[in-house]
């Protein structure tokens, strides 16, 4: 295909309009639940008060300000897609801010090089006699500030929305793949994002993975529910390295009006009780001949997960003694395995590692 026609095929996946408006317009729109922001997406607001001030102060100084994105969903009411720390700092400051992030104490700005008198000043003055207001004047100004809103249409394609975000996540602190993934599972399917974020938060999974509180932090647990629920559901390219994979497969399940919910939630709580029965939080670690030891293990994870998924049925026909051994055995014989072995290495790439291992998991789990 020609590049002209390439250009004009990706132009049509992504329909977009935009427009200027003032602070204080956005600010009516937030006020008025016209303008969302999802709080699977407000939880990263993480700027500090030294960034917030910042802004403020660029509204003041009439600093020109990078474009906001939203999602216009079927009913016109905007979804935040990119500027969550620009608006939600001013939010904050104006006493709007509600759910995740939300503080009840207002915004206290710091003084700065070109306007040291900022310090302490808030939106509105402590009480009557106070002089720590920013002022009427300056709350004009900061309302009469204008921002570029760029809007993305609710016929734009879904892989079109998840990449126009992955692109604008470029300023402040940035998010981990799975936040990103939090965020675009959200606009595409609400109800999809809060299935599996409860799944991710299911106690044999979270025992069994055991996963770091910095994992947790970036979502690490709720992208390896997505590994476990994309290793059954979407065949692995061996063209695309485990982050694309994992993004398309996400687009694939949540974008899917027959994704049978139920069943699949029901198979992960079994296949995560029957692990933890067995193993507890050794269930994905190294063994070393006579004792398991160390952190979870991707490695171990890709085979025997979906390895025992596929074999439930059989495995839950066991009686709990016999279940509980098998389980244990396999676990441990894996560090035998030259497959295994040949392919769990610190320097094996994902891409080798999923395609050598993922196979042999209902073969080796079978009873």
């Amino acid at each position: 295909m020609p590049l002209s026609e390439e250009i004009a095929l990706a132009r049509t996946e992504i329909i977009s309009d935009g427009y200027e408006m003032s602070i204080g317009e956005i600010m009516n729109l937030y006020r008025d639940n016209e303008l969302r922001i999802n709080p699977a997406y407000q939880r990263l607001f993480r700027w500090d008060e030294t960034n917030k001030t910042r802004f403020i102060e660029s509204l003041l100084l009439g600093i020109p300000i990078p474009p906001i994105f939203v999602f216009q969903d079927e009913n016109g009411i905007w979804e935040l897609i990119d500027g969550l720390q620009r608006l939600s700092t001013v939010f904050q400051f104006t006493g709007l801010l509600q759910g995740a992030g939300a503080n009840p104490m207002p915004l206290t700005l710091a003084g700065t090089n070109y306007l040291p008198s900022l310090e302490g000043k808030k939106w509105e003055p402590s009480s009557s006699d106070s002089d720590d207001g920013i002022g009427q004047a300056q709350q004009l100004q900061v309302k009469r500030a204008r921002l570029r809103i760029e809007i993305l249409k609710k016929e734009s394609d879904a892989k079109a929305k998840y990449e126009l975000f992955q692109r604008l996540n470029t300023g402040g602190e940035r998010l981990s793949e799975q936040e990103v993934r939090n965020c675009i599972a959200v606009m595409i399917n609400p109800d999809f994002h809060s299935w599996i974020m409860d799944l991710a938060i299911f106690d044999p999974f979270k025992e069994t993975t055991a996963q770091t509180d910095t994992a947790i932090e970036s979502q690490g647990h709720v992208e390896l529910a997505l590994r476990f629920l994309s290793f059954l559901n979407t065949p692995y390219n061996k063209a695309l390295d485990v982050h694309e994979y994992l993004d398309s497969s996400l687009i694939q399940m949540a974008s899917d009006e027959n994704f049978d919910f139920e069943t699949q939630g029901e198979l992960f709580r079994r296949v995560f009780t029957v692990l933890n029965d067995a193993l507890g939080s050794d269930a994905f670690k190294r063994w070393d001949g006579t004792a398991f030891k160390g952190k979870f293990l991707i490695s171990v994870f890709e085979v025997l997960a979906p390895g025992v998924a596929r074999n439930i049925d059989a495995i839950e026909g066991m009686d709990g003694v016999a279940r509980k051994n098998f389980i244990i055995s396999k676990a441990q014989s894996l560090w035998a395995d030259q497959t295994f072995r040949n392919n769990s290495g610190g320097g094996t790439r994902g891409t080798t590692r999923l395609v050598n291992l993922l196979p042999m998991g209902q073969s080796f789990l079978r009873p």
